[in-house]
């Protein structure tokens, strides 16, 4: 499902730098910054999870949200949760933009049809956060969970309906296609449906 959802981010990358202002770097920036992430990923978790004090405690005690992990009197935690909400003050905004341009650009042929029409979608959009957040506080669950059923039709389903519709009008598409593009159909739903268990 993380997988997925990482993958399904791809298409808002396309979103960004498409209102680059030089076009000619947009292979470079992405690179460093796909480097950025990865080091910064593979920096928390693997160092966290390989210097976790393993013989008193088990490793299924880490939490899901990595700052859970350390005391709330901790004050690096607090000034790192400080740092947190800043992100989110710059992240959340834009991907409410995102979801704007591929959203409202695709149903309505406009990236701001109205304004009560980008207001719906803000609601929905925080509305839909804030009951996450008051229901079901489990991050890994909502990562995974919402990765696998995007993956499921951004990543398994519509290219795969895609290429074969494509191939059908050419008269082109034959059993073996059919048959693979079938499976790969089936692999995403079996992704979707183990991330329940």
């Amino acid at each position: 499902g993380v997988l997925t959802l990482a993958f399904f981010i791809h298409n808002c990358i396309i979103t960004l730098l498409k209102n680059n202002k030089n076009q000619e770097n947009n292979v470079r920036d992405l690179s460093i910054a796909y480097m950025l992430v990865t080091l910064t990923y593979l920096y928390i978790g693997v160092l966290v999870f390989a210097s976790f004090p393993s013989p008193p405690l088990t490793k299924d005690c880490i939490e899901q949200n990595f700052l859970d992990n350390f005391p709330s009197s901790d004050i690096l935690s607090f000034i790192a949760r400080i740092f947190l909400l800043f992100q989110m003050m710059t992240v959340y905004p834009l991907l409410g933009y995102l979801a704007r341009v591929q959203l409202l650009g695709h149903v309505f042929g406009d990236v701001y049809p109205s304004i009560f029409h980008v207001l719906t979608l803000n609601l929905i959009i925080v509305g839909a956060g804030v009951i996450m957040a008051c229901f079901y506080p489990n991050i890994g669950g909502i990562i995974r969970y919402s990765g696998a059923a995007c993956g499921l039709a951004f990543v398994f389903i519509y290219p795969s309906l895609i290429y074969m519709i494509s191939l059908r009008q050419e008269d082109r598409l034959t059993w073996p296609k059919l048959i693979f593009h079938i499976f790969i159909i089936i692999l995403g739903l079996a992704n979707l449906i183990v991330q329940f268990f």
